[in-house]
Formats: C-alpha cells, structure tokens, sequence
C-alpha cells in the first residue's frame, strides 16, 4: 500500500508557497523508504552511496553522484546500500515541462551537482526573490541538458513471466536456461519470450544482462572488487563483466565509480576498489 505524502509546496490551505523546495537527508546501509508518491515532480540526487528505486514498472539503480527524475503522483520506495546521502528537489508540475513523464536515471555534470548542493540550503525556494528565482532557473535549463543513462531493469506485469522475473532477482547469477526456468511458471519459453519482448520491450536474453549488470553495479559500489561481482552477477569472467559494461555505459567499472575527483580509489594490494569493506547487498527486487 503506498502513502500519498501531501504537499511540500502548497500550504493546507492550497495557497501555493514556492515552486522549488529540498530536503536533506543522511541513511544507513539497508534503510529503505517505504512506498509513497508526491504530487511534485522530485529530483533524487546521491552525494554519496547506492540508491535503488523501485515502481510497479521496475527498478532503477542511481550510483553516487548520479540522480533519478520521478514524476509526480509516481508511487516509489527507495532502498540503501552502503550509506547514502540523499539530497532532494521537489519541483512544482510544469515547471520542467521538457523531462519525461516516466522515471529515469541522468548523470549530472559539475555545475548540477553544485546548484542541487546549493539549492538544498534553502528549505524552498520561490521565483518572486530575485537569488531564488536564478537558482531555479539555471537548474530548470540545466536539467533540459541532462542525459539518461540506461540502467533501469523493466518489469512485465503477466504473472507467468514475473514467476520467472521474481526466480532471478533472488539470485542473479542462476545459470539456469529458459526452458527450464519455464518449468514453474505456467507458460512455454516461446510465450514467455513474447511477453518479455511485448512488455518490457528487450528480450528475454537482453533483460537479463540487464540484470546482471545492475546487480554488478550493486556490488562494486558496495565495496566489492570486480572479479568477485562479476562471477556472483553470473558473468563467466571479470573481462566478460568489463566488457558489456563499457559496451552500456561506455567506460570500465572502475572508472565509472571513480570517486569526486574522477580517480579511482585504490584498495590492498594497490588494485581499484571502492569504497571500504564488503557490505551486505540488498538484491534487486519487486
């Protein structure tokens, strides 16, 4: 059941207070937000740890220093790994007419960053003061800018193919084929092959690199190097992990997760490695 949170920029009256306004908010490793919605768009920047939102649509994964667009009215959960330092815009409807109506991971360039850091010294922010008012539009038209990056996982909604969707986010790595994994789930592999394709637009074999690489993704930035998260994410070697990795995203793991200075932390042995030890990893879910 999700919870309708009320207005962040109306008063209870309905008077509107601003058009922009943030929230700051520091998470332990595990912590997740129950389902809820907005009737404000919402920007989800990470300063720092792994987020993972999830919707009745799918799951996107949001590394540090990357941010997530929600539309308004969206219901979402948000869950840690590692700890996470979240820093929110809510953003009156309309008033970034351009973005998509659908959820969606962006990377964020140095001047975002620093305007969404800045933004959130102000509990809101209203366009009728003159310093509010650039802020909020210089971030507004860098926001037209902003790029997506595709590291949303889709969920089909027919209950056979989830049956099958729900058997591999409990463990990523199953080498099982999909006649067997159709075994259990009431349908043949060709039926179930046509549902993946019609409703989460990949194949069935796309939709679980997919998966593999956003739980890799998961674990890297967890703490974890790269040989061990490319084998528990089910890839036959760390080299097939690094390459369907540049191949989505167009760098290594490694560089990817670079820390805010764009070096790459280095862990025993001199070997890249991120962030300290190994935590536990929450699995993708639904």
């Amino acid at each position: 059941m999700s919870h309708e949170c009320q207005s962040i920029l109306h008063a209870p009256n309905g008077r509107l207070l601003c058009q922009m306004a943030s929230v700051s908010a520091d998470f332990a490793h595990g912590h997740v937000i129950p389902k809820h919605s907005h009737p404000e768009d919402q920007l989800l920047f990470a300063s720092s740890g792994v987020m993972t939102l999830r919707t009745k649509h799918g799951v996107w994964v949001v590394p540090s220093m990357r941010a997530v667009w929600i539309p308004a009215d969206t219901p979402h959960s948000v869950a840690m790994s590692g700890p996470v330092s979240m820093r929110t815009l809510y953003f009156l409807p309309q008033l970034c007419r351009r973005l998509t109506g659908k959820c969606f991971v962006m990377n964020v360039s140095a001047l975002l960053r620093e305007l969404i850091l800045h933004a959130c010294k102000f509990k809101i922010l209203n366009k009728r003061a003159t310093e509010e008012r650039r802020i909020i539009e210089i971030i507004v038209d860098q926001l037209k800018a902003v790029d997506s990056i595709p590291l949303q996982l889709p969920h089909p909604t027919d209950t056979r193919a989830m049956r099958v969707v729900k058997t591999l986010l409990a463990d990523p790595g199953d080498q099982s084929d999909l006649e067997k994994l159709c075994e259990d789930c009431g349908a043949s592999k060709r039926t179930i092959q046509r549902v993946f394709l019609e409703e989460t637009k990949m194949n069935f074999g796309k939709w679980r690199q997919q998966l593999r690489l956003l739980h890799g993704l998961q674990l890297l930035a967890s703490g974890e190097k790269v040989t061990a998260a490319a084998l528990e994410a089910g890839y036959s070697s760390p080299s097939a992990f690094i390459s369907m990795f540049r191949k989505q995203l167009g760098t290594t793991p490694m560089r990817y997760l670079a820390d805010g200075n764009g070096r790459e932390q280095l862990g025993d042995g001199g070997r890249a490695r991120i962030g300290g030890p190994r935590r536990q990893i929450r699995r993708i879910s639904t």
